[in-house]
């Protein structure tokens, strides 16, 4: 049996290793005094939910070079933020990130507890620990899929995910340390980034390999295991583009809850098993032959598209005739104005 690892094995591996991220203070600045801001801590932690810190760098940098303080988010506009945010995807963290701030403007500040934290929009569990151990230094157990990872081959758990998610949970709050909390929540998140990897693990020198169950068994590249995903269905749908003689184009505010909720979106019907013709108004719609696809969390998305350039006043059944940018849409929307563009006449 293993001895269990020590967490100042990995906090004196994280002091030489940190990686250099826009939203963290490093183990040196902190070790000197400086502190988290809790706005950027929340801010990446919101971006990073469900996506990668690739893809997180850009937007979290722009977001606050835009809206440096949480009180310039609150005072943005809905329209202005969501644009930003496109791309990103799971966009009720967005419609989130701004009920949030406002209702951290009008309180005066986060809260600094786990359970003051976990009572605002778009803050769960995950995102409440996180934020009480980075940014408060609290000793609070942080688990994302990095954190599982590294805890299923350290302690060779061998029960498939998400069966085991509550027993890793569990052996993560064994090791969390009642100082340097962050620094240590943070180091496991990175020992599972950059060494701890979900293929070909760097054993070698990793700072815990005498400790690994996993190791010593010769299964770690095994670990964790997890049952098979349900294969992603398709849906259809048809997307209505107008643009009329003053270059406002038809579009509609989708519902607040549900996908895409609160966004601009182009009129038609609802997305299904077949793609069913709902035109806005009557019109000699053309088909450019290009379908869009995209893909959500939970289905794949084929998306035929019928286009027209109006003149006159037309009387719609569904959205406005608006003044639209390409960075007010989400992503499905912006390829198929991509497609729009290239096919209606200039």
């Amino acid at each position: 049996m293993c001895d269990a690892p020590k967490t100042a094995d990995l906090l004196a591996w994280y002091d030489r290793h940190a990686r250099v991220l826009p939203w963290r203070v490093s183990p040196a600045d902190r070790a000197n005094g400086v502190v988290p801001d809790p706005y950027a801590v929340w801010m990446s932690e919101i971006m990073l939910q469900q996506t990668t810190v690739a893809a997180v760098r850009d937007y979290f940098t722009r977001f606050l070079a835009l809206w440096p303080t949480v009180q310039d988010l609150a005072g943005a506009e809905d329209e202005r933020v969501m644009g930003e945010w496109a791309g990103l995807g799971y966009y009720a963290r967005a419609r989130n990130l701004l009920k949030c701030a406002r209702e951290v403007t009008a309180m005066g500040g986060f809260p600094s507890t786990r359970d003051g934290l976990q009572s605002l929009p778009g803050i769960g569990p995950y995102t409440s620990a996180a934020i009480s151990a980075i940014a408060y230094d609290l000793p609070e157990t942080v688990v994302d899929g990095n954190v599982e990872r590294v805890m299923s081959r350290i302690f060779e758990v061998t029960t498939p995910l998400p069966d085991s998610k509550a027993e890793l949970t569990e052996l993560a709050q064994t090791l969390t340390p009642q100082e340097r909390a962050g620094d240590y929540a943070q180091a496991v998140m990175d020992l599972g980034a950059t060494i701890c990897t979900p293929k070909s693990p760097g054993c070698g020198i990793c700072p815990w390999n005498r400790d690994c169950l996993a190791r010593k068994a010769d299964i770690q590249a095994e670990l964790p295991r997890k049952k098979p995903k349900a294969k992603k269905p398709t849906r259809y749908g048809v997307a209505y583009l107008a643009c009329n003689e003053a270059g406002e184009w038809l579009v509609e505010r989708r519902p607040e809850k549900g996908l895409l909720g609160g966004m601009l979106g182009w009129p038609g019907a609802e997305w299904g098993e077949d793609a069913i013709e709902h035109p806005p108004f009557n019109a000699n719609w053309q088909d450019p032959g290009v379908e869009v696809r995209h893909t959500f969390t939970h289905f794949h998305l084929r998306l035929s598209l019928r286009v027209v350039h109006v003149e006159g006043k037309v009387q719609a059944e569904q959205g406005l005739f608006r003044d639209v940018q390409r960075t007010d849409l989400p992503t499905v929307m912006r390829k198929a104005y991509d497609v729009a563009i290239a096919h209606l006449p200039h």
